[in-house]
C-alpha cells in the first residue's frame, strides 16, 4: 500500500479580488522528491505557505502524514522543515552557530543540538568557511547554510521554496545531490518548488505543473515531456500551457 507524506487537496486562494490558486490538488510520497514547477506567479509560493501553515486556505486542505494543516497546525509543524526562498540567516553569528541556534529551537539537549549542527556542516558543504561570520558569506554560500539547516533536524517533509536560488552552477550540483541524498538515506519525502526545469529534471521523481494557480498536468518527467512529445521539460510545460488555453476556450 502506498503510504503519502502529503496529500494536497482542492486548495484554493484569493488575495482581494486576484485569485491564486483554484482547486490545486496532488500527492507526494514516502520518499520521492516531488517537484511544483511553473513561472513566477503561477501559485507554487502560495501553495507551499499553506502546506507549511503560514497561510491559510479560503477552501481546501491538506494533510502531512495524516495531520491537517488547517485543524492540526501544530503537529504538522513538527514535521516539517521549510526553507523560503527570500529566507536568511543571522550575519553576526558564525555559519555552525547559526546551526547550533537553530537546533537548540529543536531539542534542549545540548549534546543533541551539537551533533543536529554538525550534521547541518557535513551537508553545507561549506567546510573550514563554516567558522566564518554570515556576513562574510557569498549569497550562495548563505543558501547552502539555510538548506542545511533546513535538513539537518531530519524533517518527514522538506518543503524548499527554489532551493538553489543564487548559486552558480557548481554549488547548486552539490546542493541538489544533497537533496536527493538526505530524501533517500532519512526515507522521508521532499517537495520543491522551482522554475529551473533541468534541476526538476534531475532532482525530481515526479512533478506538477502548475498554471495560473491551476494544476495542468502531473507525471514523472518521463511522462510529461512524452505526453506533449517535447525534448524537454521546458517545452512540455510550453505545451501544456498552450493546451490547457485552449481546453479553456473550448469550454
Amino acid at each position: 500500500m502506498t503510504q503519502y507524506a502529503l496529500m494536497v487537496r482542492d486548495l484554493r486562494k484569493s488575495y482581494g479580488g486576484k485569485v491564486a490558486l483554484r482547486g490545486v490538488s496532488f500527492e507526494v510520497k514516502v520518499g520521492e522528491v516531488f517537484g511544483l514547477i511553473g513561472p513566477n506567479g503561477a501559485g507554487k509560493t502560495t501553495t507551499l505557505r499553506i502546506i507549511a501553515t503560514l497561510l491559510k486556505p479560503d477552501a481546501g486542505d491538506a494533510q502531512i502524514y495524516g495531520h491537517s494543516v488547517t485543524k492540526e497546525p501544530d503537529k504538522v509543524r513538527k514535521l516539517i522543515g521549510y526553507l523560503p526562498e527570500e529566507a536568511d540567516a543571522y550575519e553576526r553569528l558564525t555559519g555552525f552557530e547559526n546551526l547550533y541556534f537553530y537546533a537548540m529551537l529543536y531539542t534542549t539537549d545540548r549534546k543533541e543540538a551539537r551533533k543536529m549542527a554538525e550534521y547541518g556542516a557535513k551537508l553545507s558543504g561549506l567546510g573550514e568557511r563554516i567558522w566564518d561570520r554570515v556576513s562574510e558569506y557569498s549569497k550562495g554560500m548563505r543558501r547552502r547554510l539555510l538548506l542545511a539547516r533546513t535538513l539537518m533536524v531530519r524533517p518527514k517533509l522538506a518543503i524548499l521554496d527554489e532551493p538553489t536560488s543564487g548559486l552558480d552552477v557548481y554549488h547548486a550540483v552539490e546542493v541538489r545531490k544533497a537533496i536527493k541524498q538526505h530524501t533517500r538515506e532519512t526515507v522521508t519525502a521532499t517537495l520543491l518548488s522551482s522554475h529551473n526545469m533541468l534541476e526538476v529534471e534531475y532532482l525530481c521523481d515526479r512533478i506538477a505543473m502548475i498554471n495560473r494557480g491551476t494544476i495542468i498536468v502531473q507525471g514523472t518527467p518521463r511522462e510529461v515531456m512524452e505526453m506533449f512529445d517535447a525534448a524537454n521539460l521546458e517545452e512540455a510545460y510550453v505545451r501544456a500551457v498552450e493546451q490547457f488555453a485552449k481546453n479553456r476556450l473550448k469550454g
